[in-house]
C-alpha cells in the first residue's frame, strides 16, 4: 500500500505523541519536570525548534506547563487518558523552513524579471511596514505579506504567487503556527525591516545570487526571532510587563 505524506506523522507530532505516551504511562509524573530541549532532540534526532514546536503543541493540549527559566513541567491531571489530540497542523518553524526554500528562488526568479515601477511599489511598501511596525496596537504583518507577494507576482508565475500566498495564510490557519506567532508578538517581534531593504536593494541590481541570498538570510533570522520569542521566560517576562504598565496606569487614573 502507498504511504502518503498525509499519513505520515510530522516530526514535532512524532515528539508530542512519544512524550504524552509517556506521561499518560506515569513516565512523567504530575508536577515533574520534562528533559531539556536539548536532550529530546538527541534522543530524538531532531532539531531544537522541531522540540520546541512539539512542547508548545503539548502546552496547546494541556498536558504540559513552560515555566520561566526552569522548562517545561507535567500538567496535574495530564496522566488521563485524553481523547484524541487536535490536529495542530503546521508549526511556524516548519512553514518558515518552506517558505525559505521557496522563496529564495521565487526572489532569485523575481530579480530577472522585476520591473521598475514593481520595484517602487516594493519600496512604497517598505515604507508602510515601518510605519506598521511602530503603530499603536500592531495588529499583523499586512504590509509584511504585501511585500512578498509582490516579489512573486514580479515572477510572472501564477503558480509561484498561489504557493506563496498559501504559505503565509497557512501561517494563521493553523493552530500551533497562529500560538507561536502570537507568543512572537508578545514579546515585541516585528517584521524585520533592514531585512527586507537588502531583499530590495538585491532586487533593484537584478542580481538572482543576492536577491535569493537575502531572502534566505533573512528568514533565517526569523527562525531565530521564532526561538528566542518562544522561550517561556521571554513571554512570561512581556506578560509581566504589560500587567505592570496596566497596573500604573490605573493607579494613575485613580489619582
Amino acid at each position: 500500500m502507498m504511504t502518503t505524506t498525509a499519513d505520515t506523522p510530522k516530526l514535532y507530532q512524532r515528539v508530542a505523541d512519544a512524550v504524552a505516551s509517556r506521561i499518560q504511562a506515569g513516565v512523567y509524573g504530575p508536577g515533574q519536570r520534562l528533559p531539556s530541549e536539548r536532550d529530546l532532540a538527541e534522543e530524538f534526532g531532531v532539531s531544537r525548534p522541531t522540540v520546541r514546536e512539539a512542547m508548545i503543541a503539548l502546552e496547546i493540549r494541556r498536558l504540559v506547563e513552560a515555566r520561566p527559566g526552569s522548562g517545561a513541567y507535567v500538567t496535574p491531571g495530564a496522566a488521563t487518558p485524553s481523547v484524541s489530540a487536535p490536529e495542530l497542523d503546521i508549526g511556524a518553524f516548519e512553514l518558515t523552513e518552506a517558505r525559505m526554500l521557496f522563496e529564495g528562488e521565487a526572489c532569485a526568479l523575481a530579480a530577472t524579471t522585476i520591473t521598475d515601477e514593481e520595484l517602487a511599489a516594493l519600496e512604497r511598501i517598505l515604507h508602510d511596514m515601518a510605519e506598521e511596525n511602530t503603530s499603536p496596537g500592531f495588529a499583523g504583518e499586512h504590509a509584511d505579506r504585501r511585500f512578498h507577494i509582490a516579489i512573486a507576482e514580479a515572477t510572472r508565475n501564477s503558480a509561484i504567487v498561489e504557493v506563496v500566498g498559501h504559505l503565509w495564510d497557512l501561517r494563521h490557519r493553523s493552530p500551533l503556527s497562529a500560538t507561536m506567532l502570537q507568543r512572537s508578538r508578545e514579546v515585541g517581534v516585528r517584521p524585520l525591516i533592514d531585512d527586507h531593504r537588502e531583499i530590495w536593494k538585491a532586487l533593484c541590481a537584478r542580481n538572482a545570487r543576492k536577491a535569493r541570498e537575502a531572502m534566505r538570510a533573512h528568514l533565517s533570522r526569523v527562525i531565530d526571532d521564532l526561538l528566542v520569542a518562544t522561550e517561556a521566560d521571554a513571554v512570561s517576562r512581556a506578560r509581566s510587563e504589560a500587567s505592570a504598565r496596566r497596573d500604573e496606569l490605573a493607579r494613575r487614573a485613580a489619582v
